[in-house]
């Protein structure tokens, strides 16, 4: 049997879906699944961007331009300006989602062997587009008592070699809900301007900010307008996951060309997707802010209701829809197979991430998980009587 590559071997496995064969044999046999792993949301999508796909008047569904097309980047250029983002539809790259764009920017400015400084915990396909990429993550641990905000900048110079060519940060976080302040911001761009190195920003999350904190974009950052790529997505902010249609954004003339060659070579973002991203910028603010009062909502019923578990906690974020939980069980893995595989309350059990899988240093986020509020309140609750079962369970099992 010929054998597999290295760069395959060393691919992660999703710690958001690897557990999901587990799940659908749960499902299989009856058991009602709340999924708690993943930040699919389940509000409605703008009827707006419904509407355009229901009506498309086309008799060919043919390839869009490789950098998507210029209505819909003329469009995003005005949705930026509301975030005091100025941009030029030049500067706008279409990628196929957010994942797409982190990977382009990767292989664009990166070399085999280069490094990346990331705070982790951090979303884990970024380890993932890294090992696609040849390139290597370095990470600086935050932690759960300082409610994750950035690590002291001394830390990343303590990193920095010549072989370190960009931060990333996501920012509001994934998944831990943090949002950068705008002192934190600053410490960044003084790092990002004093080595010339890149700063990749995923900000798919903005419209999700429950402080009043300022939401402060890489793109705000001055005198490093060449070193930004900002990531963005409508698979968040409009409930479009499945349309695929994210965002490389780029003031570096020479970056956003180099991005173009690796677009030409996959030919072009979805047509579709596109269609309905372009339609859903008419969504309006009543649709934003009704969204906005939802994730607000279910935020704080989760984290009421969490740390009243025994032995749970988990502190409150700032933004996303995302919470780091610590659990009472030495490994987290084990245990969140362990509910799909063999426990049920109710015909019920749950589905959440173990959080070893954000991590990169060894044995962090052993006892954590990460709990991802996209269920209405009703089956949050009821998920929350299901993991409040299964601890009292599981601790008996192994005393």
């Amino acid at each position: 049997m010929p054998e597999i590559s290295l760069r395959g071997m060393q691919m992660p496995a999703s710690p958001i879906r690897k557990l999901a064969p587990l799940s659908d044999a749960a499902k299989s046999k009856g058991i009602k699944v709340y999924h708690l792993n993943i930040g699919q949301p389940d509000l409605d999508s703008p009827r707006s961007a419904l509407d355009a796909i229901r009506n498309i008047e086309r008799n060919t569904l043919e390839y869009s331009p490789s950098d998507g097309y210029r209505f819909y980047r003329e469009n995003l250029v005005k949705y930026y300006a509301k975030y005091h983002i100025e941009l030029s539809p030049e500067q706008i790259i279409v990628t196929s989602g957010g994942s797409e764009a982190v990977l382009y920017a990767f292989m664009a400015c990166l070399n085999p062997g280069d490094e990346i400084i990331v705070p982790e915990p951090a979303y884990a396909n970024y380890m993932a587009f890294a090992v696609s990429a040849g390139a290597v993550i370095r990470t600086i641990p935050s932690d759960m008592e300082s409610s994750f905000k950035l690590p002291d900048i001394e830390k990343f110079e303590e990193l920095i070699n010549p072989r370190t060519k960009g931060i990333l940060i996501c920012n509001p976080n994934n998944p831990t809900g943090y949002v950068y302040t705008a002192d934190e911001m600053e410490a960044i761009r003084l790092l990002v301007k004093k080595y010339n190195l890149y700063l990749f920003s995923d900000e798919v999350y903005r419209e999700f900010i429950y402080t009043d904190t300022p939401y402060v974009s890489a793109c705000h950052l001055k005198g490093i307008e060449d070193n930004v790529v900002l990531i963005d997505s409508v698979s968040k902010r409009y409930s479009e996951c499945g349309i695929r249609i994210g965002a490389l954004i780029t003031k570096n003339k020479t970056l956003h060309d180099t991005v173009m060659k690796f677009c030409q070579a996959r030919l072009s973002p979805p047509l579709i997707g596109q269609i309905a991203a372009n339609a859903s910028l008419d969504a309006g603010d009543a649709y934003m802010q009704h969204n906005f009062d939802e994730y607000l909502q279910r935020r704080n019923f989760l984290l009421e209701r969490l740390n009243k578990i025994p032995g749970v906690y988990s502190p409150i974020p700032m933004g996303a829809f995302y919470t780091l939980a610590k659990l009472p069980v030495e490994d987290t893995d084990d245990f969140c197979a362990w509910c799909l595989s063999d426990f049920e309350y109710e015909g019920q059990t749950i589905f959440m991430a173990p959080a070893s899988g954000f991590y990169v240093t060894p044995e962090l986020g052993k006892n954590e998980v990460r709990i991802a509020y996209v269920l209405n309140i009703d089956d949050m609750g009821k998920a929350l009587v299901v993991l409040e079962k299964a601890l009292e369970k599981y601790k008996q099992l192994k005393q």
